[in-house]
């Protein structure tokens, strides 16, 4: 078949450094820039990862402040690391702007070699992630694998965000004035935090995030300056929160955020400190709303403490379930001020009102006799990866029909639409990440499951 060679002249506008950049659509691939030659990168480097294509890194790599490095669908970039050093645990340093536009058919993986991609290596550390400066462009990311990040930090982590010797997440955030799109993603196997976003406009919708911490850390923690959407995500086996929003740090936009319609599992279960761990935490001054979520066998459900901005945050239509006694009555934590609310649906018994899922058992592990804290080495992979379960609702599920669409609109306030603009979804009349209409979560299966 002849191929017929199209090129577009369009604008690519990087909100938080005002540049702009011509992208150039050629077979429906898009680039910015020079298409990439090299298999293998270092230092400093801008353009496009070439559909397709699998490239290397075993230093740190840069985007500098300006620059652009997009990946097409289909590529894929390899950390060569063993995250026992800061010099042996490379990390994308993104001053610029970073956009990986994977699709449904042709995902990205931003990962390890193949022969680490395996459950015992989660926690593990390879590479330091994508770790994006204060004055940073967007972070565009779609359809695209991120796993095995966590290598301790060093001299070119940022210093507001990591000690040395921390642990660096998938990916780390810090622009008041930018924006963090990721859609339709994975999250595997981090050290410590999947996501940290200290500071940004943020739309997080349709991911699933998957053994998140080996002893503690979030799967999605927003701290001061953080504001948009959360929604439609699958949070399993989280060592910590599925989702902690704070506005600790303070600063000029207080954190503000949009949590509806998420499917969180088995959380909580590793973090040694009590008190800590669960679901879905709002404290030091953040507010919200939180709606339609379902929370299944998590060592706490929704933690609001008291000295998060209350007058601001309003919840209703979870579903709670666990079988688990000790779970059951912290589905609202003691120590926090979240209490009972009108539509909210609650196991009363171990066991009692499950949600029905289409494809996965919620008593597979039993939580009553395997009580937190719990080495993650006490956890099978089959309660804090996704393997290829359906988290659909079979009919009749009580979560079916009885949550709100109403009560929340969401805050939008990254861009919208197009390659580069996000698709924040509303809430739906059902609970959880996968509605009845097949508007939610499109995945599946566990990252691993993705080659």
């Amino acid at each position: 078949m002849q191929t017929r060679h199209i090129l577009i002249a369009a604008t690519l506008i990087i909100s938080a450094c005002h540049k702009e950049e011509t992208v150039h659509i050629s077979d429906a691939h898009i680039s910015a820039g020079q298409t990439i030659t090299s298999d293998t990168l270092s230092g400093t480097i801008k353009g496009t990862l070439a559909a397709g294509k699998t490239y290397y890194f075993r230093t740190d790599i840069t985007i500098n402040q300006g620059d652009t490095l997009l990946m097409q669908a289909g590529s894929r970039l390899i950390a060569i690391g063993d995250g026992k050093t800061t010099a042996t645990s490379p990390q994308i340093t993104c001053n610029g702007t970073f956009i990986s536009l994977g699709t449904a058919d042709a995902n990205n993986f931003i990962t390890v070699a193949d022969s680490l991609r395996k459950p015992e290596n989660i926690g593990k550390g390879y590479w330091g992630g994508i770790q994006c400066g204060s004055a940073s462009g967007d972070l565009i990311i779609k359809w695209t694998h991120l796993e095995f990040a966590g290598g301790p930090a060093g001299p070119s982590a940022d210093p507001a965000v990591f000690a040395a010797g921390d642990p660096r997440n998938l990916i780390s955030y810090t622009n008041y004035n930018g924006h963090f799109i990721l859609e339709d993603s994975w999250l595997y196997g981090s050290t410590d935090d999947g996501i940290r976003v200290l500071h940004g406009n943020v739309s997080v919708m349709r991911n699933t995030f998957e053994a998140n911490g080996k002893a503690g850390g979030e799967a999605l923690n927003l701290k001061a300056g953080s504001v948009g959407d959360i929604a439609y995500n699958v949070v399993i086996g989280a060592a910590t929160n599925a989702f902690k929003v704070s506005n600790s740090g303070g600063g000029p936009v207080q954190t503000k955020v949009y949590l509806y319609n998420n499917t969180i599992l088995n959380c909580g279960m590793r973090q040694v400190k009590s008190g800590r761990g669960g679901s879905i935490n709002f404290e030091k001054g953040a507010q919200g709303k939180i709606y339609n979520n379902i929370i299944v066998d998590c060592r706490y459900g929704v933690r609001i403490t008291p000295d998060a901005d209350t007058t601001h945050t309003s919840y209703n239509n979870q579903f709670f379930y666990s079988n688990a006694q000790t779970q059951i009555d912290q589905f609202y934590t003691a120590d926090g001020v979240g209490r009972k609310q009108s539509n909210d649906i609650m196991t009363v018994t171990p066991e009692s009102n499950p949600p029905m899922f289409a494809n996965y058992d919620v008593n597979q592990f039993d939580f009553a006799k395997n009580k937190a804290p719990l080495d993650i080495s006490a956890m099978p992979f089959t309660i804090i990866t996704t393997q290829q379960y359906d988290f659909s609702l079979l009919p009749g599920s009580p979560a079916l029909k009885s949550a709100n669409a109403d009560v929340v609109q969401a805050q939008k306030t990254v861009p919208q639409g197009g390659l580069y603009g996000a698709t924040t979804l509303p809430p739906s009349v059902d609970r959880g990440a996968y509605p009845s209409n097949g508007s939610g979560n499109q995945h599946i299966t566990s990252s691993l499951l993705s080659k």
